[in-house]
């Protein structure tokens, strides 16, 4: 499996027989998604920069919202949160997914804006790779975001959601994050290639390259 950062909460995660994209965004954001080929297109929320499926060019299925589905072998779950700390009375709803893919167990946060409860720790479960939001301001930031690494304990963690040279939201840079997650030394890479043989025992932090 093949896993590429294109910019804020987007990601392209190539498996062996299916292409599964999330949180396309608006060209509005600062950098233009274009021609993606996606079988699958997964959207957190309906906000501009995580809904913006006209990037995609080929068929797909969407999915945009709570719920188990099964689509082309691949089992994704969307687990219902907030995107805020007040039950989503400033941003509203936002939906965790988890994706189960080559025997890989993913899990994309979108753009929660809290503490993950016991509860939705119990439902994620053992998760392989976590893609997390860290810039705060409309999510959250560096601090939860380590505290939530804590909990979830995946074995990969994929910052995502920040400042960049390229994307024109305000945004803290990963930095904060990194920090207090006690990531001393990072070196960032254009993809993640993972498999069950090579995946990490302990958690590891990895660093995607954005688009320029």
């Amino acid at each position: 499996m093949d896993i590429t950062w294109l910019g804020h909460s987007c990601f392209r995660i190539k498996g062996k027989d299916v292409t599964v994209i999330t949180d396309p965004y608006n060209p509005s954001l600062g950098h233009t998604l274009s021609k993606l080929q996606a079988d699958i297109v997964t959207l957190s929320h309906l906000h501009p920069g995580h809904c913006y499926t006209e990037a995609i060019t080929s068929e797909f299925k969407e999915v945009k919202g709570p719920g188990e589905y099964e689509l082309k072998g691949t089992f994704i779950t969307g687990i219902a949160t907030w995107h805020d700390d007040a039950q989503g009375q400033k941003l509203g709803r936002n939906t965790v997914y988890l994706l189960e893919m080559d025997g890989i167990a993913l899990c994309h946060l979108g753009d929660l804006g809290h503490l993950p409860s016991s509860e939705l720790v119990e439902d994620v479960g053992d998760i392989d790779v976590l893609f997390v939001p860290v810039g705060g301001v409309s999510t959250i930031g560096g601090s939860r975001a380590a505290e939530i690494v804590r909990r979830l304990t995946p074995k990969v963690v994929i910052p995502m959601h920040y400042k960049t040279g390229t994307l024109a939201t305000e945004l803290e840079p990963v930095d904060k994050f990194l920090k207090e997650a006690g990531v001393k030394e990072t070196v960032s890479q254009p993809k993640l290639s993972v498999s069950r043989s090579n995946i990490p025992t302990s958690t590891q932090v990895v660093i995607l390259d954005y688009p320029r």
